[in-house]
C-alpha cells in the first residue's frame, strides 16, 4: 500500500496513495541488464532534473526555495500522474535518461535500483534527523539510499460518528467487534466498510493488517527478505480466510468491485453517511477536508487503529502503510554536491515541517512534540497527535507489500489479492500462487 501526499493546505489538491504499477518482468530484467555504466543524459553540468508526483506541492516549494538560493545549479522539477510514474521511471533508467533526483516509495522497488548500481548511498549525517523506523524502507546493507520527502502515512480505520451511533455501534477494537459492527450496519442499510476494490490496492490493506494481526510481522518480513515459501504459512491462509469471511458477511456492500479509488466514490460513501467505515492511509484526511469540510468541521469524522485479533500472534499496536516517500540520487548525476545540499538544507527543513503539519500530515522528523502542541486548530491537532502517537507507539511499521516486494511480484500480488477477495481462489491457493510468483 502504498502512497503518500502531499499538497500545501487542507483545501488544495488531494493526497493520494500509490497504485502499484504494472511493472513487467521484462522491464525489470531490462533494468538489471543495463548495468551501471553510462551517464544519465538528463544530467547536465549546469543544473539538475528531478521527478516526482503531481500532488507533491509542498515538495515543489522546497525546490523553488533551493532554486532561489542556487541560481547557478537550479533543479528542473518534472511532475507526473501517479498511475504511470513507476513505469516511466523504470524505462528512463533502462535508457540512461533518468533524472538526477527521483521520487520513490522505498522498499523492494528502490532496492531494485540499488542492486543495479543506479542509486548512490547518502551520508549518514544527512539522514539522522529522521524517524529511524521510517528510514528502514530506504536502508539496504547498512547504507541509506533516500531521504523522506513527505508525511507519514499509516493506514487507519476512519468512521462516520453519526452512522455508527445510529446503528448502536462503537468503533471496533477487535476483529469480533468488526464482524458485529458489520451485522448492525447492514441492518441499517448502510455499507459497513466502503472499499474501492476495483483499484485492488485498497483491498490489500485489509490483507496486510489481517496477516500482521494473525501471524505477526515476522511472516511478511521473511517473505520480503526472499523466503517465498512463507506465503504458504498457515497465518497467510487464515488472513485470506478472514478477508473472505468479511466479504461473505457483506462488509463491503454489493458494488465494491466497480469502484475505483481515484474516482473518490469510496470516500464519498463515508462522508455522505452511506457507509459506516473505511480503511485507508492518512492522506485521506486531507481528501475529506477538501471534499467535505463541514463533515470535518462538525466533528463527524472519527478514526482509530485497525482492530486487534485476540489470540493472534501479532501485536495490537503494529501498523502498516507507507512510512514515507523518498528522494534518491541517481549514481550517474554530474551534480552530486548540489543534490546533497538540497537534501540536507531544503527537504523537510523547519518551514517544510510546518507546511506538512498545516496540511494535516505528520512528517517523519524527530522531536515534533512542541510543534504539535502549537497547532491552532483543535480538530487538526487531535488528528496530527493521533497519527504521531500511532507511529511513535507502534512496535512495527510494515511497508505496504506492493512497495516492499520486488517490482515483478507486485502485479501478481494485487491480482491474487483481488481473486481472493472475489473468492475466485481459495485462501490456501493465494499462498500457493504467491509462493510460485516469488520463487
Amino acid at each position: 500500500m502504498r502512497r503518500i501526499p502531499v499538497d500545501g493546505n487542507l483545501t488544495s489538491p488531494r493526497i493520494r496513495r500509490v497504485i502499484a504499477s504494472a511493472v513487467t518482468l521484462t522491464a525489470a530484467i531490462g533494468l538489471a541488464a543495463c548495468g551501471t555504466s553510462g551517464p544519465s543524459t538528463t544530467s547536465s553540468a549546469k543544473g539538475l532534473t528531478m521527478w516526482a508526483l503531481s500532488d507533491q506541492t509542498i515538495l515543489k516549494d522546497s525546490v523553488d526555495a533551493y532554486n532561489k538560493d542556487h541560481p547557478e545549479t537550479k533543479i528542473t522539477l518534472q511532475l507526473f500522474a501517479n498511475d504511470d510514474y513507476k513505469q516511466k521511471l523504470r524505462v528512463a533508467f533502462g535508457a540512461d535518461q533518468a533524472p538526477d533526483i527521483f521520487f520513490s516509495w522505498g522498499g523492494g522497488a528502490l532496492d531494485d535500483y540499488v542492486k543495479a548500481g543506479k542509486v548512490d548511498a547518502l551520508p549518514a549525517a544527512d539522514t539522522d534527523r529522521f524517524t529511524p523506523s521510517v528510514m528502514q524502507s530506504a536502508t539496504f546493507g547498512d547504507k541509506v539510499y533516500g531521504v523522506p520527502a513527505n508525511g507519514l502515512a499509516p493506514v487507519v480505520l476512519y468512521y462516520n460518528k453519526k452512522v455508527l451511533a445510529d446503528a448502536g455501534v462503537e468503533p471496533p477494537k477487535t476483529y469480533d467487534d468488526l464482524l458485529a459492527a458489520v451485522k448492525k450496519l447492514k441492518a441499517k442499510d448502510v455499507v459497513p466498510l466502503s472499499l474501492a476494490a476495483n483499484s485492488k490496492w485498497p483491498t490489500l490493506m485489509y490483507l496486510e493488517y489481517l496477516l500482521d494481526r494473525e501471524g505477526g510481522s515476522q511472516v511478511f518480513t521473511d517473505i520480503a527478505s526472499g523466503d517465498a515459501s512463507k506465503w504458504k504459512d498457515a497465518s497467510v491462509t487464515k488472513a485470506n480466510q478472514r478477508l473472505q469471511d468479511l466479504a461473505k458477511a457483506g462488509a463491503f456492500g454489493d458494488n465494491a468491485s466497480s469502484v475505483s479509488y481515484d474516482q473518490g466514490a469510496s470516500t464519498a460513501l463515508l462522508y455522505t453517511g452511506k457507509a459506516g467505515m473505511t480503511l485507508m492511509g492518512t492522506w485521506e484526511y486531507a481528501n475529506i477536508a477538501k471534499a467535505a469540510p463541514d463533515f470535518l468541521k462538525d466533528g463527524d469524522l472519527g478514526y482509530t487503529a485497525f482492530p486487534s485479533l485476540p489470540g493472534g500472534a501479532g501485536e495490537a499496536d503494529s501498523i502498516v502503510g507507507n512510512p514515507s516517500n523518498f528522494l534518491s540520487l541517481n549514481s550517474s548525476t554530474k551534480n552530486k554536491d548540489a543534490a546533497l545540499t538540497y537534501f540536507k538544507d531544503y527537504v523537510l527543513n523547519d518551514s517544510q515541517v510546518d507546511a506538512y503539519l498545516g496540511a494535516g500530515s505528520v512528517p517523519p522528523v524527530k522531536g515534533l512534540e512542541s510543534k504539535l502542541a502549537a497547532v491552532k486548530s483543535s480538530t487538526d491537532k487531535e488528528w496530527l497527535t493521533f497519527v504521531y502517537d500511532l507511529v511513535q507507539n507502534a512496535p512495527g511499521f510494515q511497508l505496504s507489500w506492493d512497495q516492499a516486494l520486488p517490482s515483478d511480484q507486485a502485479d501478481p500480488l494485487l491480482t491474487n489479492t483481488d481473486k481472493s477477495f472475489l473468492r475466485e481462489i481459495s485462501p490456501a491457493e493465494f499462498g500457493e500462487n504467491m509462493s510460485r510468483a516469488g520463487s
